[in-house]
C-alpha cells in the first residue's frame, strides 16, 4: 500500500469507527424514518427514485431520508414500484438501522376536485399497498378532494375524524406492504394510517399547492386533517401564473411568485403541517430558520443541514 493511502485510510478509521458505532447504538422507533424525524423535529431531505428492483436494490443505502418515487409524469407501474420496493428491502438496512429508507410517490390522480378523486381513490391504494409509505398529491386544489385522498389511505376500522369520509381500505390488502414493512399483516393494519392524524401512523401524506386554484384555497387544503406536508410547486406555479420558473433563490423570485410562496408556508405554519421547499449549501441554514422542514437540493445541503439541527439519527 502507498504511504499516502495509508494515511488516508488512518485518518478515516476514527471516522469510520464513529459511524459504526452510531449505526449499531441507534435503535430505530419508527418504520418510516422520515415521520420519526419530523416528529422529532427534525427537518428531512428527500431525492428522486424510480424503476425496479435492482433500482431499489442500488439505493437502498441513500444518503436521502426519503426517496420520492415519480409517477405523476412516469409510467404508472406498480409492479416495478413493488419490485423497487423488495430491492430496498434487499440492499438494506439504513445506516440508522430502518429496513428501507422512507418511499413517498407522486400520481397522475390529482386533486382538482371530488369527482376525480372518488373515481380515482383505487390509484392511490394500489400505490400504497406497494409496501411505500405515503403519496404527494399533485395539484391540490380541492378541500373535498383531499378528505377522499386522506380517507383513500385509511382502513375502514380506523379511528373515526370528525369532517373525513370512513377509511376506504379493505382486508386483503395488507399482505405485501406488511412483508415490506417487516411486521405482521395485522401490525400493518394497525399503523397504515396517516401522521400525524394518527399519533401512531407511518403514512405521510403530502400536497402540491402548485397552481393559481389551489393556491386560492391554500389555507384549507392544508388544514384537512390527515395531511403532514405541502410544498407551492415553484414549476408548476409558474406554468398558472404566467410567471418564470421559481426553482432559484428566493431572491430572485417575481414578486407573485415571491406572494404565493409566502402563502403556502403560511398555510403550512398554521396547519402545523411541514413545508418542502428547496434548499442550497448557502441557504439551507437560513430556509430551516425560515421554517423549511423538508428540504430538496442534495446532499451537500442536507449534510450541512443536519450538523446545524444537531441531528443525532445517523445518516
Amino acid at each position: 500500500m502507498k504511504r499516502s493511502t495509508f494515511l488516508q485510510a488512518l485518518a478515516a478509521a476514527p471516522m469510520a469507527a464513529s459511524v459504526s458505532a452510531a449505526q449499531s447504538t441507534y435503535k430505530p422507533k419508527r418504520i418510516n424514518r422520515a415521520v420519526e424525524l419530523l416528529a422529532s423535529g427534525q427537518p428531512i431531505y428527500y431525492t428522486g427514485g424510480h424503476g425496479g428492483y435492482e433500482e431499489g436494490k442500488k439505493m437502498a443505502g441513500t444518503w436521502a431520508d426519503y426517496i420520492n418515487y415519480e409517477m405523476e409524469h412516469g409510467p404508472l407501474d406498480f409492479t416495478a414500484l413493488r419490485g423497487f420496493m423488495k430491492g430496498l428491502v434487499d440492499g438494506g438496512p439504513t445506516r440508522s438501522g430502518h429496513r428501507t429508507p422512507a418511499v413517498i410517490a407522486t400520481l397522475p390522480v390529482l386533486g382538482v376536485s371530488a369527482a376525480h378523486m372518488h373515481a380515482n381513490f383505487w390509484v392511490v391504494q394500489q400505490a400504497l399497498l406497494c409496501g411505500i409509505h405515503g403519496i404527494l398529491m399533485c395539484h391540490a386544489r380541492d378541500p373535498e378532494a383531499i378528505k377522499i385522498f386522506v380517507s383513500s389511505a385509511r382502513y375502514v376500522n380506523s379511528k373515526p375524524h370528525p369532517g373525513l369520509p370512513e377509511g376506504m381500505l379493505g382486508n386483503g390488502s395488507q399482505g405485501y406492504p406488511s412483508s415490506i414493512w417487516g411486521i405482521s399483516p395485522q401490525e400493518y393494519m394497525k399503523r397504515a394510517d396517516p401522521w400525524p392524524l394518527n399519533p401512531d401512523g407511518e403514512f405521510l401524506l403530502g400536497l402540491k399547492i402548485e397552481d393559481k386554484y389551489a393556491l386560492a384555497n391554500a389555507e384549507k387544503v392544508a388544514a384537512v386533517p390527515g395531511i403532514g406536508f405541502a410544498e407551492w410547486g415553484p414549476g408548476d406555479m409558474g406554468l398558472s401564473l404566467a410567471k418564470p420558473d421559481g426553482h432559484g433563490p428566493n431572491s430572485e423570485l417575481d414578486p407573485a411568485m415571491k406572494a404565493a410562496r409566502a402563502r403556502v408556508l403560511a398555510a403550512c405554519k398554521a396547519s402545523k403541517i411541514a413545508f418542502l421547499n428547496t434548499v442550497r449549501t448557502g441557504d439551507v441554514e437560513e430556509m430551516i430558520k425560515e421554517g423549511v422542514m423538508i428540504g430538496s437540493g442534495g446532499q451537500e445541503a442536507a449534510e450541512k443541514g443536519r450538523k446545524y439541527t444537531k441531528r443525532t439519527m445517523p445518516w
